[in-house]
């Protein structure tokens, strides 16, 4: 189904320039993801990135402002014209806006916990989860420009299998009876839940791509 939705977004110069805007941001938000967990792997200062971070997060803001102009002139003009496909793409789009907060929330685990990750049961899973939400990304704006279903399918099990790790991380926390320090397990379950936020948005972005129209913003 979203090929024809995609198709019918490209038919026109307005809607094909907004669409290009949504990579735009993914773009932006794969960058703010990358430099905060720098920071936050004590690669990179904060004070280093903080700047470019902030520019890239409004850059993120003021091309979702761009979209939704562009959606409400195309309908303005083509009343009842691609109705789905537009409200699709205002979807994706605000997801797409959401990324940059959780990775500025990332970044500010990073800024704000200075001590160093001493836990492995709880570092060593957040890791792979980090990896694994950097990948997807990639298949997320892969299965959206082709409008591929089976890599949409296969970004959000991998999605899936994400908020399940950080939901086990978070668990193990709340029963754990071993000596931790407290600021440190604040910091992993922050982690934890601001890596499954930012993956569940990136698998909105793909239910968006298998046509369930009615399936977005339901992502756990």
């Amino acid at each position: 189904m979203f090929k024809q939705l995609l198709s019918a977004l490209k038919s026109g110069d307005v809607l094909d320039q907004a669409f290009s805007e949504l990579a735009e941001m993914l773009d932006h938000s794969q960058w703010m993801f990358v430099r905060a967990n720098e920071v936050l792997r004590r690669k990179v200062e904060a004070d280093e990135v903080k700047d470019s971070l902030m520019r890239r997060d409004k850059a993120v803001n003021e091309l979702l402002r761009s979209i939704r102009r562009k959606i409400v002139r195309h309908l303005t003009i083509n009343p009842g014209g691609d109705v789905a496909a537009c409200l699709a793409l205002m979807s994706v789009a605000k997801d797409a806006e959401r990324l940059g907060d959780y990775c500025k929330n990332v970044f500010e685990v990073g800024r704000f916990y200075t001590e160093d990750f001493n836990v492995p049961r709880y570092q060593e899973p957040l890791e792979v989860v980090r990896e694994d939400v950097e990948r997807l990304f990639d298949k997320t704006r892969s299965a959206f420009a082709a409008s591929d279903d089976g890599a949409a399918k296969e970004a959000i099990k991998v999605a899936d299998t994400i908020g399940d790790r950080c939901d086990e991380v978070i668990e193990q926390l709340l029963v754990d009876t071993a000596s931790i320090e407290t600021h440190e397990a604040v910091a992993y379950s922050l982690l934890a839940r601001h890596y499954k936020r930012a993956s569940s948005h990136l698998a909105n972005i793909c239910t968006a791509v298998l046509g369930r129209i009615e399936d977005l913003d339901f992502r756990r």
